[in-house]
């Protein structure tokens, strides 16, 4: 086994899925997930797509995304909107409260540590 790890969705079906009834503000979005990276320890990599819309988030988690398309609009309770778009890259802290809203279908790189 190699410990080298290409990020490339070639030949690897996506989970799908969509925001908890609970969290959707607007819209109807759905997401696509290719899960490249599953490790011991809660370490997960992949690439993740959202048609738009609009949900609450919350981080447990540290994580690290590299925007590959799109544009999305990320806005911290009490903070200010951001707008991310390809080429942007940032990591969201644990204790992250606030919304996601995809304003064109968004694909990005992801790695999630517990």
């Amino acid at each position: 086994m190699t410990l080298f790890l290409d990020i490339s969705i070639d030949g690897i079906e996506p989970e799908e899925g969509a925001p908890a009834p609970d969290r959707l503000v607007s819209g109807d979005p759905r997401f696509r997930s290719w899960n490249l990276e599953e490790a011991d320890g809660g370490l997960y990599a992949g690439i993740w797509e959202s048609t738009p819309g609009k949900w609450r988030i919350e981080y447990d988690e540290w994580e690290f995304c590299h925007i590959l398309a799109g544009l999305s609009v990320i806005t911290e309770e009490g903070g200010q909107p951001r707008t991310v778009r390809a080429g942007d890259s940032f990591v969201i802290r644990p204790g992250f409260r606030g919304t996601w809203e995809v304003v064109e279908t968004t694909r990005k790189e992801y790695v999630i540590r517990d």
